[in-house]
């Protein structure tokens, strides 16, 4: 899959308000992330490392503690097994999130979804 039309995955609703595209290589997890109005991904830690940039809206991110406000553009990483949370603040948000290694549960998200 070396090109990839967004549009053509199916998204799947992981937690409420918050939409998945995950299209994944051997050693690497994009997840397009499509929050509603006020979603939350709620506190947790994983052992993948994890960034990320805002394509659009306004997100509220917290990692280890330490909160900021991030807008277009803005990116963040999580290092593994460190706990964060999001909230979708203002309106809609769009992330590119990037794991590694691959999140077993993000793919069998996607191929569950895209056959």
């Amino acid at each position: 899959m070396p090109f990839i039309d967004i549009s053509a995955i199916k998204s799947v609703e992981a937690i409420p308000g918050c939409h998945l595209r995950t299209p994944f290589g051997e050693n690497i997890l994009l997840s397009y992330l499509e929050m509603d109005p006020g979603a939350v991904v709620p506190l947790h830690d994983h052992p993948h490392e994890q960034a990320g940039i805002v394509l659009k809206g306004k997100l509220e991110m917290t990692i280890d503690g330490e909160t900021r406000l991030c807008t277009q553009g803005d990116m963040f990483i999580v290092p593994p097994g460190v706990p964060h949370t999001a909230v979708a603040i203002d309106g809609p948000v769009t992330v590119l999130d990037i794991f590694s290694p691959v999140r077993e549960d993000y793919a069998k998200l996607f191929l569950d979804n895209n056959k």
